[in-house]
């Protein structure tokens, strides 16, 4: 679950991370009433969306040479200006892609005299299993230039969650960031809230990009990003209501109900398969056999009729699914009663695309009769290969 710029710098001062002053506003008037709290005279007007580049990017409607979604300003009445064109207006940045984020919130803050700006992030390392600190001098709106271009200016310090953050990582850090003396002292302790923060939170990933040094040599966290481990929320309810179901796809959301992991794709072929190293092979082969997945939808070892049909329509939900693929292997959950629930989930949203089934496991035999006498146009597979063949020249001939 990721959460709002303003939500995370919050959560952040909470555990003393240096932060400018700030308000979020979802109206104009709330925009306007924020900026007489804050000293001026320059004001940072924000777009709050779960995207980053706001600052590069573009809102619809207004031309390629309108000002992005991060806008410096002088006056109240440029904050209530700018504050009337962005929200509600969709913003595009290259990590919303070509469709946008809608603009809900903006977040009024207090401007900062900056000097330089760097990169400091905190996430885990798949690769040792431990936290992470990626830590770079270039930080800014082109951190993804940078890892691209430059990699070797972008220094990873890893921390044994066994003995935790020590000083001699506040000492990395800062000599990864080129600062000695008290800014460099700023630097260590920052690093120690940031990772105390990161582990209190349950966090999996948070950003600070940029971290800036002041004229007067002063570290402040001018943008933050922070995303979390969805299975720990039960223990942060708090962390929990700060969710902003706007900035998530609506179908992910109806999945989630449903105790089912549902991730939208750009291909025509939905899939509902049970298990996720299985739910993976099966897009692969679809994509081996020259179609594009549409989703990832892992149904469990569980499976109901309520489930199966709850998958079936979520996966009707996007237009562009112009097939489904089903993949089971019945292991704790026989294929008869998988079968019931395919011919059942089938009727219910009167489906009318092609579909595909490959069932393998215990009772294959009896959920392949009950898919056949079940009246509906369900084509069975033997195998996987044969499944992915299959659906793929069933969606060509029906195109």
């Amino acid at each position: 679950m990721n959460i709002h710029e303003y939500q995370a710098k919050a959560l952040l001062a909470e555990h003393g991370a240096p932060i400018s002053k700030g308000f979020p506003a979802m109206t104009v008037e709330e925009a306007i009433a924020g900026a007489k709290q804050l000293p001026g005279p320059v004001y940072v007007v924000k777009s709050q969306i779960h995207a980053g580049g706001r600052g590069k990017g573009r809102f619809n409607g207004l031309g390629d040479d309108a000002a992005g979604g991060v806008r410096v300003v002088k006056s109240i009445e440029a904050v209530e200006e700018n504050a009337k064109e962005m929200l509600g207006r969709v913003l595009v940045t290259h990590q919303t892609g070509p469709e946008g984020k809608q603009v809900n919130r903006l977040y009024i803050e207090d401007g900062a005299d900056i000097a330089k700006e760097y990169y400091l992030s905190v996430l885990v390392d798949r690769a040792t299993g431990m936290p992470a600190f990626v830590v770079s001098t270039e930080g800014g709106m082109d951190i993804e230039d940078v890892a691209e271009k430059t990699p070797e200016k972008i220094l990873t310090i890893t921390v044994d969650p066994a003995t935790g953050y020590q000083p001699h990582h506040g000492r990395a850090i800062a000599a990864a960031l080129k600062l000695s003396g008290d800014t460099g002292k700023k630097a260590a302790k920052l690093g120690k809230t940031l990772y105390d923060a990161f582990l209190a939170t349950d966090a999996a990933m948070l950003e600070i990009n940029p971290l800036v040094e002041t004229g007067a040599g002063e570290l402040l966290v001018l943008d933050a990003k922070m995303g979390f481990d969805g299975n720990s929320l039960y223990r942060h309810p708090r962390i929990e209501a700060l969710r902003d179901e706007s900035e998530e796809d609506a179908a992910e959301i109806e999945a989630g109900k449903y105790d089912l992991a549902y991730v939208k794709l750009d291909g025509n072929i939905g899939c509902m398969v049970n298990g996720a190293g299985l739910a993976m092979a099966t897009m692969d082969i679809i994509k081996l056999n020259g179609a594009e997945p549409a989703n990832f939808l892992d149904v469990g070892g569980g499976a109901t009729t309520e489930k199966v049909t709850a998958a079936f329509k979520i996966i009707l939900s996007d237009p562009a699914v112009t097939g489904i693929l089903v993949n089971i292997f019945g292991g704790i959950m026989r294929c008869d009663i998988i079968a019931e629930g395919i011919v059942a989930a089938a009727k219910e949203v009167n489906l009318s695309v092609p579909l595909v089934v490959r069932l393998e496991g215990t009772n294959v035999d009896k959920g392949k009769k009950i898919l056949a006498d079940s009246g509906l146009p369900i084509v069975s597979a033997d195998d996987l290969g044969d499944a992915a063949k299959k659906i793929v020249a069933e969606v060509k001939k029906a195109a």
